[in-house]
Formats: C-alpha cells, structure tokens, sequence
C-alpha cells in the first residue's frame, strides 16, 4: 500500500539537519538522473544540495540510504532556496512512499530524535552510496 504524506495544518514536521553527509539519487520524470545531497529530512519531505535547480513542480523518484534501509519515494520539487558554492539548495515534498519506506523513514528519525534527546550523536542516516 501506498502512504501519501500529508502535513499538520498547523505544526511543521520535525526537521533533522544532516550536513550533506547523506546522498540521494534523483530521477526526473523524462528519465534523467541527477546526484544530490540531503541537507535536510522530515517525515513530509526535506532539502536537496544539487549541481543545479531543478523546475519547481517537478516530479521526482528520490532515493536515499538510512541506517533503517534505503528509502525511495515520489516528490514535488518546490522552488530553490539558495545558492551555494556547490550548486544550489532546493526544498521538495514527499507525495507519495510505500509503507515499508515510509516505516524506514520514520524509524530513521525517530532513532535520531531520541539520540538527540538523550544528547548523542546521531548515526540513524549513514553516508553510504546511493540506491
């Protein structure tokens, strides 16, 4: 079954900073693929580095490793938020994981959060090739 991430109309998700040591694979909907970082991962979505933007609305497969498993999922790519001597940084939303990525994920960050609770380095996302 499919899982199709829907934000709380009046709390973001919690956003685990990851400092580009995560890689994600990228495929774009005419087939291309692009290599990016993961900066920033939610239970909704997260934040790419990239070598350049990407269309705002695009549609993507995004695919990343956690020490949980790798996790692929649909995305909408949002419009880019910066750039940096690398490329550009660009926000995406989740629109649709199947239940086991979808429970990887969220194991994923609940593993970080409760290490970060408990002032530990977090090691929940591991910085092994792409998927």
């Amino acid at each position: 079954m499919t899982y199709f991430p829907q934000p709380h109309p009046s709390r973001r998700a919690a956003r685990i900073q990851l400092g580009a040591s995560v890689l994600a694979a990228i495929r774009l909907e005419d087939g291309r693929h692009a290599k990016a970082k993961l900066q920033t991962i939610s239970a909704t979505g997260g934040l790419l580095q990239l070598p350049r933007a990407l269309a705002h609305g695009d549609f993507v497969e995004v695919a990343f490793q956690t020490q949980s498993g790798p996790v692929r999922a649909m995305a909408e790519i949002l419009g880019p938020m910066g750039k940096t001597k690398d490329g550009v940084l660009q926000p995406f939303r989740f629109v649709a994981l199947e239940d086991d990525d979808n429970r990887r994920l969220r194991t994923s960050l609940d593993h970080v959060t409760d290490r970060s609770l408990l002032g530990l380095k977090s090691s929940a996302f591991s910085a092994q090739r792409t998927i």
